[in-house]
C-alpha cells in the first residue's frame, strides 16, 4: 500500500490491521510535500494494492490541483488492480480555489474510495459522523465490517447532520476565511523566529514547520534530539501543546494547529519563541 508522506497518523497503522505493508514515499517542503507521477509510477510494483492520500492535507495542508490529480490518474490507469483512497475531510477548508478530486476522473473512477465527513467542513468535530463514496462493491464490503461494530449515528448527530447538508455554505465561508486571516498570521509569527522553515499551507488549519535546526541543542537541562523532544519541551517550558513530525512520517517537523483564536495564537507563539531562544 502506497502512502505519500506526511500523512495522516493513522493510515499506516490502519494498512498494518488489514495485514499489508506500507510503503512510504517521502515528499519534501520544496515541492509543498505533493508526489510526482514520477515517483508514483517509480515505486508501483506488482504487489501494489492501494494508494492512500489526503487533500487538503492533515498535517502539511498540501492541495492538490487538477493538472497534479490528473497526472496521477494518468499514472492508475495504467494499473488497473489498484485502488485509491482518497481522504478529502478538509474539501471545504481551502484557500487556493475549488475543491478538486481525484474521483472526477471517469477512467479511474470505479477504483476510487473517498473518505469524508462533517467534523471539519460544518465545525462539528464532536458528532463523528463521517462518510464514503465508492463503487457499490465496495461499499457493501465496508458496511459488513461497520455494521459489526457501530450500531449507527447518534439521534443528536443526525439531526446536526441534517440542518447542516441543507442549510447554505456562508458559515463554512465565514470559517474558512478566519482560517486565512490565522494562516497569514502564523506565517508572519514564523518568520520572527530564527532557524524554522515552513511550507505555507494551501488548505486545511495546520502549519508543518522543518524545526531540525534545533536537534542537538539544550537549555541546560533538556537535550532536544528530535520532534519528540521538542514537542515535549515545547509543553513543559511554553505550556503549548504541538504533535511531533514523527507521528506523520516526518522527524524533522512538528504541527501546529491554528485552530484558535488568534489572541492564543499569539500568545502561544510568543512562548514558543521564547522557549526556543533558550537552547543553545
Amino acid at each position: 500500500m502506497i502512502i505519500p508522506t506526511p500523512y495522516w497518523v493513522t493510515y499506516s497503522e490502519i494498512v498494518r490491521l488489514g495485514d499489508a505493508t506500507p510503503k512510504l514515499i517521502k515528499t519534501c517542503a520544496e515541492t509543498k510535500y505533493k508526489l510526482s507521477p514520477q515517483e508514483l509510477e517509480k515505486n508501483i510494483t506488482d504487489k501494489t494494492k492501494l494508494f492512500i492520500f489526503s487533500s487538503p492535507c492533515n498535517p502539511t495542508g498540501t492541495v492538490y490541483t487538477n493538472d497534479e490529480l490528473k497526472a496521477l490518474a494518468d499514472v492508475f490507469e495504467k494499473h488497473p488492480n489498484i485502488f485509491i483512497i482518497s481522504d478529502e475531510i478538509y474539501e471545504y477548508i481551502n484557500f487556493i480555489g475549488k475543491h478538486e478530486s481525484i474521483a472526477q476522473f471517469s477512467s479511474i473512477k470505479d477504483r476510487v474510495i473517498i473518505i469524508n465527513g462533517l467534523s471539519k467542513g460544518y465545525a462539528m468535530t464532536g458528532y463523528r459522523l463521517g462518510y464514503i463514496a465508492a463503487q457499490a462493491d465496495v461499499a457493501k464490503a465496508c458496511e459488513k465490517l461497520q455494521g459489526q461494530f457501530t450500531s449507527g449515528a447518534n439521534a443528536v448527530t443526525q439531526r446536526a447532520a441534517i440542518t447542516a447538508l441543507v442549510s447554505d455554505l456562508r458559515p463554512t465561508k465565514e470559517m474558512v476565511d478566519e482560517f486565512e486571516r490565522r494562516r497569514k498570521r502564523v506565517m508572519e509569527l514564523l518568520e520572527e523566529i530564527p532557524g524554522i522553515e515552513c511550507a505555507v499551507p494551501d488548505g486545511a488549519f495546520y502549519i508543518f514547520p522543518i524545526m531540525k535546526s534545533f536537534f542537538g541543542r539544550n537549555d541546560g537541562e533538556a537535550t532536544i534530539q528530535n520532534s519528540s523532544d521538542l514537542t515535549m519541551y515545547l509543553l513543559n517550558k511554553a505550556h503549548v501543546s504541538t504533535v511531533a513530525g514523527n507521528a506523520f512520517g516526518d522527524d524533522d517537523c512538528i504541527r501546529i494547529s491554528f485552530a484558535n483564536s488568534m489572541e492564543n495564537i499569539e500568545k502561544g507563539f510568543a512562548r514558543i519563541r521564547e522557549a526556543l531562544m533558550k537552547l543553545k
